[in-house]
């Protein structure tokens, strides 16, 4: 009688060895063949942080925006003379501001410079006090009305000292080297050093209004 359990099982020469391989296949054995069942992923999978990288962004674009703003500036700076790279020219050691002279040698214009009428022989009558002869000083007004400081003018360095004189003479002005008001109406009138045409101008500003 037949087993028919026997007619099921399988013959020695049909089982799959453990390992998965047919008996047929000669390969040498390695680590692949003992791989887990599971799929799941093994060792470490790192993916850049996106707020590493926001941050990043964020600094640089900071830092840009600051060296534009300071570029800007210095630029700025440097066009509307605000900022001076060159070295300025050294001071002379020793060197002292010119002493104030009163010299009547000079002839004087008084300008009115101002909207107060007469105010140019109010200042021409205190240069004739400090010591002018009255044909010497010579009054009139200017062609503006708006002069904000009064200003006593000379043509030549060497005059500063005679301008500073004439300055204190009229209660306080600034000086200035300028020839510009200069004005000579009769050139053979010997001047100062032999020289012809030397003039102090004493422009009246709006410092000296009395109303």
């Amino acid at each position: 009688m037949t087993n028919p359990t026997s007619a099921t099982e399988p013959s020695a020469q049909t089982q799959v060895p453990a390992s998965g391989r047919a008996a047929s296949q000669d390969f040498p054995s390695d680590r692949f063949d003992d791989l887990p069942a599971t799929t799941a992923r093994r060792g470490a999978h790192r993916a850049e942080n996106p707020r590493l990288r926001l941050r990043s962004v964020v600094m640089w674009s900071a830092v840009a925006t600051v060296a534009l703003i300071l570029i800007g500036m210095f630029g700025t700076m440097m066009a509307t003379g605000r900022l001076n790279l060159a070295p300025g020219p050294a001071q002379t050691q020793g060197q002292e501001p010119v002493a104030p002279e009163i010299d009547t040698s000079y002839p004087v214009l008084v300008l009115n410079a101002t909207d107060e009428a007469g105010l140019d022989a109010v200042i021409a009558e205190k240069v004739i006090a400090a010591g002018w002869a009255e044909g010497d000083v010579e009054a009139g007004n200017a062609s503006s009305n708006d002069f904000a400081v009064t200003t006593v003018y000379y043509p030549r360095q060497s005059d500063e000292a005679a301008a500073r004189g004439l300055a204190d003479a009229i209660g306080g002005a600034e000086v200035s080297l300028d020839d510009t008001y200069a004005v000579v109406s009769d050139p053979s009138t010997p001047s100062v050093d032999g020289e012809q045409g030397a003039q102090l101008v004493v422009v009246v500003g709006l410092d000296m209004r009395t109303q």
